[in-house]
């Protein structure tokens, strides 16, 4: 007869197996710098994004916009400054009214844009921004509205954008709400842009991701195809999507309202079904209703994200959207590795989920977010409408940098 193993030794040798298998960890460190801080009346930054234009001293564009801190989702025109000394110093942050801005479409309506992310396009040497259109009536949100994905050029010279324009997309009602809206996308070698979109019928509830492979010559942007339309049925389905590019495979963080998803691919187009973002324990992440981000090393992935459960139930109202943390992933098992979690940036009572990545150098990525000064009253936890650029110093170069 032949005797199976003790529990106890099983349960040792899947313990062992499971930690032998898992990513090595990739040493880094952070510096928290400040960009700016102070309200504007009502109003304070909002979707702060850098994009990097390479050479010997980087020079970063952040863009972000002014938010009405009374009104829900109302947006000014786009601003940008910029740094060549990694931060020591910035140009003033000018709104750029006329080419990112608003325009009037009858008396009542305007049409601007928001949710702009900026990106370096290595083969037209170009940085490249990305967004999607917004309606307001008397400066408040329409809520049911058509929405387009928007770009606009940087002009290094003149500390200038072109005026923004949309990407046209199939002719069929599925598109009729569809933006690039806080996603972060991947370009390919060739140069073909792998952009990540969110979409609906103008009066659907559900909204679904995927990704569009976009063709850029520099001035403009040009849809090719699209790949998996991934979605859940629950609430507004799968929205704001990040894509990744690690180890020869594509990943997509999607925000939900209950949860956070993931979902891999081996092209970039054609994904497997999405499942929820837990730890490697099991459980859940705790990340629900707002953003997550990659960062990538080529020698290990990571993903920037806010959850519950971190002591911060003076978050409750604003979706736990604080402290804002980075923990390393495992591509294999899609799991969060819990033990390398770690805090970017903290918990001033003050939102911290609309943000975004940027590869400054080989030795610096940058994760730039804001202090969303409502709901609630944030400052008496500490926040003053802060712009924090969280600082990732690697150990080792990152030789991906540019690469995607």
């Amino acid at each position: 007869m032949i005797r199976s193993a003790p529990r106890s030794t099983l349960l040792f040798l899947f313990i062992a197996t499971m930690a032998a298998a898992a990513p090595a960890p990739v040493p880094y460190t952070i510096k928290l710098d400040v960009v700016t801080e102070g309200m504007n009346g009502d109003k304070c930054w909002f979707h702060p994004r850098a994009g990097a234009i390479p050479g010997a001293s980087p020079t970063v564009v952040l863009t972000m916009q002014q938010w009405n801190t009374k009104r829900s989702d109302v947006f000014y025109p786009v601003a940008s400054g910029e740094t060549v000394d990694l931060g020591a110093t910035w140009t003033p942050f000018v709104e750029h009214a006329a080419t990112l801005g608003r325009h009037h479409l009858d008396a009542k309506r305007e049409e601007g844009i928001c949710d702009f992310t900026p990106k370096w396009h290595e083969a037209s040497g170009r940085l490249l921004g990305t967004g999607h259109t917004v309606f307001y009536d008397d400066d408040k949100l329409v809520a049911v509205r058509p929405r387009q994905t928007v770009w606009s050029v940087y002009d290094p010279a003149a500390k200038t954008w072109s005026q923004w324009d949309k990407l046209a997309m199939p002719a069929d009602p599925r598109w009729g709400n569809a933006g690039a809206g806080s996603t972060q996308r991947v370009d390919l070698p060739d140069g073909d842009i792998l952009l990540p979109v969110y979409a609906k019928e103008i009066n659907a509830k559900v909204y679904a991701s995927t990704v569009v492979r976009c063709r850029f010559d520099g001035r403009t942007l040009r849809y090719v195809e699209h790949g998996s339309e991934l979605s859940v049925p629950i609430d507004r389905g799968l929205y704001e999507p990040s894509l990744a590019a690690f180890g020869g495979r594509f990943f997509l963080t999607l925000r939900n309202d209950q949860a956070a998803y993931v979902a891999r691919s081996a092209d970039g187009l054609r994904f497997e079904a999405p499942r929820k973002w837990t730890f490697d324990d099991g459980a859940d992440l705790g990340s629900y209703n707002t953003q997550a981000h990659w960062v990538t090393h080529q020698d290990a992935l990571f993903l920037t994200y806010t959850r519950r459960g971190a002591n911060n139930d003076n978050m409750a109202r604003a979706r736990h959207r604080a402290p804002l943390f980075i923990a390393q992933v495992d591509p294999d098992r899609l799991v969060v590795l819990r033990a390398t979690e770690r805090e970017l940036v903290p918990n001033k009572g003050a939102q911290l989920g609309n943000y975004a990545v940027v590869d400054v150098n080989e030795r610096e990525t940058w994760v730039t977010t804001s202090e969303g000064m409502a709901p609630g009253n944030p400052a008496q936890f500490g926040a003053n409408a802060r712009v924090y650029a969280a600082r990732i110093i690697w150990g080792k170069p990152n030789a991906v940098w540019n690469r995607h």
